[in-house]
């Protein structure tokens, strides 16, 4: 990718659309490239491209779309050009839905990858299924997802064969975090907070329960709502409750200032979250010192891994605006395995895309295992992926600085 006078990047935008191709040919299904023509295949994005949760959007709209140029440049599949039309659904599941249907009615959009939020996921996942359109998430970490409302009761089912995802879920992560924090930072009191959201809560029960399993006594819980700024009110029972720790089922806008506010109060203990807050502005959001605050998050640290060096030059070679931030590598493996389900399906039709192609994606994507930016990239019986590998994180001198990483088996 470094060699950038060979790429034209292409940008219109639509309603609430943003289209990149990496060729600047706009000429409709197939383009001449001097060996014929090229069918277009569109590899669609929803993630919330505004808002407060943009910074994790355009890190995954922007890695997707470095797989989708990497593919082009590659030839990786003869005969077919990757572009990827990202749609921004601000974190609402609403929006989701609508863009959902919009990708859907698109005939060139043969995967999707996305979204951020599984309650976004829950709104989308319907609409895909019911037109055999392959969705990859880099980041729904719910388990209902993918093994049914009844999981919990070890009641396992797939609703949605169309449903895959590169990140680990909350099973694997609120457990780990559990661990972490009782056997590894000795703590044995902790008030658990959430934001009444599909994630947040979902991560904060399964968090709870693992917590409680292992001895340790959960002395309050309270739920905050998301855009709100002041949770003064939940910062003062945190204080009064004698907890030595606070876990936060929750996104990093109201972990930052439910962070702040605690420590304002002059309760001098950890606040600890998923994913959902491992990011700098975590950090900023709050006025107070974040020392010593803990987050998981899935996968290995994506600067440490030598699979992911040549993603990392290729990103900065590219010079997009935004950074690839947390769930960056775990997109641009989303995108490759739609990628790579499109090339094993044109293999197997002579080198062209079949009619029933969505479907025959579907089938494809079940069965793809290459090594990506974040390590093995495959999937098992429900669409979730073989990579169970997680890290905590502790902030240390004002950033996020990685503790403990490990392979979490059930």
């Amino acid at each position: 990718m470094r060699h950038r006078s060979l790429l034209v990047l292409t940008t219109v935008i639509t309603t609430g659309a943003l289209t990149l191709t990496a060729c600047g040919s706009r000429d409709g299904d197939s383009k001449d490239n001097g060996g014929g023509k090229k069918t277009t295949v569109v590899i669609g994005v929803d993630a919330p491209l505004t808002g407060s949760l943009s910074a994790l959007g355009q890190g995954i709209k922007n890695s997707v779309d470095l797989a989708a140029k990497t593919a082009n440049k590659n030839n990786e599949v003869p005969g077919i050009e990757f572009k990827v039309e990202a749609l921004d659904d601000q974190a609402v599941p609403a929006s989701g839905q609508a863009n959902a249907t919009k990708l859907v009615g698109n005939k060139d959009v043969l995967g999707v990858v996305g979204p951020l939020n599984s309650g976004v996921a829950q709104q989308m996942q319907g609409v895909f299924g019911s037109a055999n359109l392959a969705q990859v998430s880099p980041a729904n970490t719910n388990p209902s997802l993918s093994q049914g409302d009844n999981w919990g009761k070890g009641e396992f089912k797939r609703g949605f064969k169309t449903y895959f995802r590169t990140a680990a879920t909350d099973v694997v992560q609120g457990k780990f975090a559990a661990q972490y924090l009782f056997k590894d930072a000795g703590k044995k009191k902790v008030f658990i907070v959430d934001d009444k959201q599909t994630y947040g809560a979902g991560l904060a029960a399964i968090f709870a329960d693992e917590f409680k399993k292992l001895g340790g006594e959960v002395v309050g819980t309270d739920h905050v709502t998301v855009k709100e700024t002041d949770f003064s009110s939940t910062a003062d029972k945190v204080k009064s409750s004698g907890a030595d720790s606070v876990y936060f089922g929750g996104q990093y806008p109201e972990g930052g200032l439910l962070a702040d506010q605690i420590k304002k109060t002059g309760a001098n203990v950890p606040l600890m979250g998923g994913d959902g807050i491992q990011d700098p502005a975590f950090i900023s959001a709050s006025g107070e010192a974040n020392e010593g605050d803990l987050a998981t998050s899935i996968g290995y640290p994506v600067e440490k891994l030598d699979t992911a060096k040549k993603f990392i030059e290729d990103y900065k070679a590219e010079g997009y605006k935004d950074p690839y931030a947390a769930y960056g590598g775990y997109s641009y493996d989303a995108g490759w395995a739609v990628i790579q389900a499109v090339k094993a399906v044109a293999a197997a039709n002579s080198g062209k895309l079949p009619t029933d192609a969505r479907a025959k994606v579907v089938e494809a994507l079940g069965k793809v295992s290459f090594e990506g930016v974040t390590g093995k990239v495959a999937f098992d019986e429900y669409g979730d992926t073989t990579n169970k590998q997680l890290t905590v994180y502790k902030v240390e001198g004002g950033k996020w600085v990685d503790v403990k990483s490990d392979t979490f088996n059930q």
